[in-house]
């Protein structure tokens, strides 16, 4: 299993994205979510939403279709 980057994204619309993937059976994770949430910038920091590689194909048409 090697993780790859799906999207930066801001934290709410990253955690979303996870919950769509996985309602989908793709399982993801979202990192640095966590980030700077003491001193108040956490929505600056956008979070990184990861899938196995060989998801990778299937979670884009999630995040877009287009």
């Amino acid at each position: 299993m090697a993780l790859v980057e799906l999207v930066r994204v801001d934290r709410n619309l990253a955690n979303i994205i996870v919950g769509r993937l996985e309602s989908e059976g793709i399982p993801a994770l979202a990192f640095d979510g966590g980030s700077s949430i003491a001193d108040g910038s956490w929505l600056l920091i956008p979070v990184r939403v990861m899938v196995d590689s060989d998801d990778l194909e299937a979670a884009r048409r999630f995040v877009d279709p287009a």
